[in-house]
């Protein structure tokens, strides 16, 4: 149990000479600060810090001092106050309570009365510290660092491309590593962020960021943080791997202040691979829940591979996880979106799945059916009976739909939302879902290339591409 009292406990027993509290998730950071308190020894950053840290206002005073760009933001008085900021930036914005596990409580607000919910919310559940309202930037790419500092000199850093638009939370999302898309420039400017983090906050130890970056028409693309945690984050085994550096090493040679390593920049050496790392969720555990990826944490685990490329990685990480595999040549697919899905993407994945690998399209909204009319991609309306499970599932058999692809963009309100529905009908029925535009977009791509690869016919049915596949499941790759 990682409460105050047992760590005291176990601290007073065995007469220990120090605590780390920067590899246990966000548990250990909550109590850092009493612990130091009561006169504990905490290895490696300060406690004060970590508060620092963890506190959104502080948090963002210290990245303004030191001049590294954020999201518009502000703590919050009122909830007048709250509509005034939201009405000054504009919608979306995120509202952000602080030292909270996960993104609890933490949500993106589309209108007034969204905001209103989820402020009641935030300040239920972290009551005793301030929570933050910032803009929430639509259609951004986000960025992982993981790195590691020693008394506030960067050793060592890694940077990951998340595949989903920021609003995911980083524990959900799709990780590219090493990034391509991403250039030289910019690759150097995240790497400036870390350094005056790492100063800023005198870390030592491992710490984590995410970072959104906005491309800007004929200029440097805007590159904001807005997250950081003074500890290990869930991706370090990920990134020690793919890179081939241990960085929980680093880290504990920079937490015991003992042979620190120099500082090195593993970010430069050119790697003829990529390696991607897609959430695991456990829908089917949780009856009735909405599977929708959000700024709060869903996914309980995850699975990494690696390819010559990142299709080939995600091709492999995602047929790893439970319950997945790719449709059936042939087989329908069911299709939705709302009104903030991005066009492009969602025109993309119904163009491949329809007009490339010849699926027939189904939608549960005959507005969406119009929408794929008017750009002449054929589909049909379904009715799905939202009181009736079993004939809601006759009409999935009926029509031989394989695969849901559900790109909405906004969590729904009710379990008769026609977006809800087919987002839990795939799970119930064991089919698979995909519920991100983007991930939908790097997935059709992925299953066109290998088909173009294998040819129409089965796998079985091209020995030579099976021994070729086979050798390279079992070399270096795997």
């Amino acid at each position: 149990e990682l409460s105050y009292e047992r760590v005291m406990d176990i601290y007073e027993a065995e007469k220990a000479q120090g605590v780390i509290v920067s590899v246990g998730g966000q548990l250990p950071q909550n109590i850092a600060l009493r612990l130091h308190d009561n006169s504990v020894n905490i290895l490696g950053t300060s406690p004060e810090m970590i508060d620092r840290a963890e506190d959104r206002f502080k948090f963002s005073q210290i990245l303004d001092k030191i001049g590294v760009d954020q999201p518009e933001w502000k703590e919050l008085s009122s909830a007048e106050e709250a509509e005034k900021f939201a009405d000054l930036v504009g919608y979306p914005v995120l509202v952000r309570p602080s030292y909270v596990l996960s993104g609890a409580a933490m949500n993106v607000c589309h209108n007034r009365e969204a905001l209103h919910k989820n402020l009641f919310e935030a300040t239920s559940v972290s009551p005793e510290h301030p929570v933050v309202i910032s803009k929430f930037i639509h259609g951004a790419d986000e960025i992982d660092v993981d790195a590691v500092a020693h008394k506030g000199k960067l050793l060592i850093h890694a940077v990951s491309e998340h595949v989903e638009n920021a609003g995911v939370h980083s524990g959900d999302a799709t990780l590219v590593l090493p990034p391509r898309d991403i250039d030289e420039k910019t690759m150097a400017r995240l790497k400036e962020v870390a350094e005056k983090v790492a100063s800023a906050f005198e870390i030592t130890g491992p710490f984590n960021m995410q970072i959104i970056k906005k491309d800007v028409p004929g200029g440097e693309p805007l590159l904001k943080v807005i997250e950081c945690n003074l500890r290990a984050s869930r991706s370090f085994p990920f990134v020690s791997k793919v890179l081939g550096t241990n960085f929980i090493d680093v880290a504990t040679h920079a937490l015991a202040d003992y042979k620190v390593p120099k500082p090195v920049d593993v970010m430069i050496e050119k790697k003829d691979y990529q390696a991607v790392k897609v959430p695991q969720f456990s829908w089917t555990r949780l009856a009735g829940a909405d599977p929708f990826l959000g700024v709060e944490m869903a996914s309980t685990g995850e699975v990494a591979c690696f390819g010559k490329d990142k299709y080939e990685a995600y091709w492999s990480a995602i047929q790893s996880t439970q319950n997945f595999r790719v449709p059936e040549i042939g087989s329908g697919i069911l299709l939705g979106r709302d009104e903030f899905t991005d066009e492009d993407d969602f025109y993309a994945v119904a163009h491949t799945l329809s007009k490339d690998l010849g699926h027939p399209l189904y939608t549960n909204s005959e507005t969406v059916t119009k929408y794929l009319s008017r750009r002449n991609i054929q589909a049909t309306t379904l009715t799905l009976p939202e009181q009736n499970k079993r004939a809601l599932q006759q009409v999935f058999q009926e029509n031989k739909i394989d695969f849901v692809f559900n790109l909405a963009s906004i969590r729904a309100n009710t379990v008769t939302d026609e977006n809800y529905i087919a987002r839990r009908s795939a799970v119930d029925f064991g089919i698979p879902l995909i519920n991100d535009a983007k991930c939908a977009r790097l997935f059709v791509e992925s299953v066109k290339r290998k088909r173009q690869e294998l040819g129409s016919l089965s796998v079985g049915e091209h020995p030579a591409e099976v021994r070729s596949w086979s050798e390279f499941v079992g070399g270096r790759y795997c």
